[in-house]
């Protein structure tokens, strides 16, 4: 198990975590793409490589042991583990997921977003496009294509399409109608606490809840649900919401 740097104990940090800078597990089984991903970090103040591992296994014993923000997870790890994406966020809660994928798959981009999947960036991205990725995301954004959106979009539809009896809708408060609204026009946790009124961490809690009454992962699909069961009137198309909540 490769948790830290490449030194001679293996267990060695090349600095402290500076207060506020993003933490990062890379998963790979490859040492050398590890190595590379680790440099192009190394390069930004704000971002810190606190762990590596070789395999799931690997991963989460390094979870379990180092506080982390983001894991930049392998897609390749996940052959064969269907419940690995939701073990890992059972653990971790706050962790956030960056799947790095060889090519895009309809069925299985839509399934990871499902599970909880944060952003899926291909084996090839650009060195300064990852770093944009891993700093959105820790920001509580989502990194999604336009591709991936109309596909996520698309799935959203035929599941709700194909469903026999709709859910009974849930009560939700003035407090987290207004959140769920914020969401909807594309706005960041931050911008959503200071027109509330209140912290980041207390829209973060309040997100959670939401989240376990609706039954949804993550923003865009809180969006596409309350547009889909008109829980908030807009004037906007599902296109134009998820648009917004993915940041682009």
């Amino acid at each position: 198990m490769d948790f830290m740097d490449d030194s001679p104990d293996g267990e060695i940090l090349d600095a402290p975590v500076k207060p506020g800078a993003v933490r990062i597990i890379l998963a790979d089984s490859q040492a050398i793409y590890r190595v590379g991903i680790r440099k192009v970090f190394a390069l930004e103040d704000d971002l810190r490589v606190v762990a590596q591992a070789d395999s799931i296994e690997n991963l989460r014993a390094a979870i379990e042991r180092f506080p982390t923000d983001i894991v930049l997870l392998e897609g390749s790890l996940l052959a064969g583990t269907a419940n690995v994406i939701p073990d890992l966020l059972r653990m971790a809660p706050d962790v956030k997921l960056i799947v790095q994928a060889v090519a895009a798959d309809e069925n299985h981009t839509v399934e990871l977003y499902r599970r909880g999947v944060r952003g899926i960036v291909s084996r090839a991205i650009s060195p300064d496009l990852l770093v944009r990725c891993v700093r959105r995301i820790a920001a509580g954004e989502t990194w999604i294509d336009n591709q991936s959106v109309n596909w996520v979009i698309e799935a959203y539809r035929a599941q709700a399409a194909a469903l026999v009896s709709p859910r009974t809708q849930p009560r939700l408060s003035p407090k987290e109608m207004s959140i769920i609204t914020c969401i909807t026009q594309g706005k960041r946790n931050k911008e959503i606490a200071f027109q509330l009124g209140t912290t980041e961490q207390v829209i973060k809690n309040y997100l959670r809840k939401i989240y376990d009454k609706l039954g949804v992962s993550d923003r865009l699909e809180l969006a596409l649900y309350c547009l889909h069961n008109k829980i908030i009137q807009t004037d906007a198309d599902e296109e134009m919401v998820a648009q917004k909540v993915v940041g682009r």
